[in-house]
């Protein structure tokens, strides 16, 4: 069943009459005439089949159903203006935090594909991004881990499988052509999840003494080295696709290392279906699937 409500044209002409107890300052604050204000309250008494007003001339009195009609349409009609208010005033930025990586490889590149592209507030971290809503400023988190976290939703984005990447400059000016051939050069090393002893392994070169070289929190560093000449990196696939593509960098060898899952979208639990984080989230989603970059869990899950 529907909602049987008076006439809202009604409801505001009682309203303005009862609280200024005068139709014409009514009919001036809603811009009609005395007698069209009067017309409606009569159509809102009608509707309710009660009195509202005792009139007298051209005096008029709340009756006593009235008065307390009248206090309730008033807080109504306030909260309400307030309600709408907020929802006018309210930002219509989508927050996001992601890592440096993250953001220069893959999201700005494919961002003009957004529909709310200009809606977005990006911001990049120096380490891993904070997961702590209440302080972070954000409204999503693109974070390395899939690790379930109490409270928020997370789902895997994509995984990725490595190889190595170098210059052209500097792969014509060593001449690198074999696997054996990179343990004379400078490789960048990576904290978290370094992989170049499995690389050389698959490679045919397992327990190689590898060459030393820099470690850096993030590959986004590693990779910018690279693009710099200063040595080689084991860069994830799903991150340098365009790179490789615009010639800054070479792939080096059809030798790659396992898959693993690198990247996850974090948010509120309570806000996950909230419509511009719903949105976003979808269509990172929808971008990582068309690359064939999306989990196998996940897409197995979604079979």
């Amino acid at each position: 069943m529907g909602r049987k409500l008076p006439p809202f044209a009604a409801v505001r002409a009682f309203e303005g009459t009862a609280r200024h107890m005068s139709v014409k300052a009514a009919a001036d604050e809603l811009c009609l005439t005395p007698s069209a204000v009067s017309h409606q309250i009569k159509a809102l008494e009608q509707f309710l089949d009660t009195k509202l007003f005792e009139r007298s001339g051209n005096r008029i009195k709340l009756t006593l159903t009235g008065e307390a009609y009248a206090g309730k349409l008033t807080h109504l009609l306030d909260a309400f203006l307030e309600e709408t208010a907020a929802v006018k005033e309210a930002p219509r930025t989508l927050r996001v935090l992601s890592t440096p990586g993250f953001a220069a490889r893959w999201l700005v590149p494919r961002l003009p594909r957004l529909e709310f592209a200009s809606d977005i507030r990006l911001r990049v971290s120096n380490g891993a991004p904070s997961l702590d809503f209440a302080t972070n400023d954000a409204d999503v988190v693109i974070q390395w881990s899939d690790k379930p976290t109490p409270g928020l939703t997370v789902e895997p984005l994509m995984a990725s499988a490595r190889y190595p990447v170098i210059s052209p400059e500097l792969r014509a000016r060593e001449n690198v052509q074999r696997p054996e051939d990179l343990l004379r050069l400078t490789l960048f090393y990576d904290e978290t999840d370094d992989a170049w002893p499995q690389w050389f392994a698959g490679a045919g070169l397992s327990g190689a003494d590898l060459p030393p070289g820099p470690t850096f929190p993030n590959c986004e560093i590693s990779t910018t080295m690279v693009e710099q000449r200063q040595g080689v990196s084991l860069a994830y696939d799903a991150m340098v696709r365009g790179t490789i593509a615009s010639g800054r960098l070479q792939r080096l060898f059809d030798v790659t290392t396992n898959p693993i899952s690198i990247y996850a979208i974090a948010c509120p639990e309570a806000r996950a279906e909230e419509a511009r984080i719903a949105a976003f989230r979808h269509w990172l989603r929808a971008e990582a699937e068309a690359e064939g970059v999306v989990p196998e869990r996940l897409f197995h899950a979604a079979e």
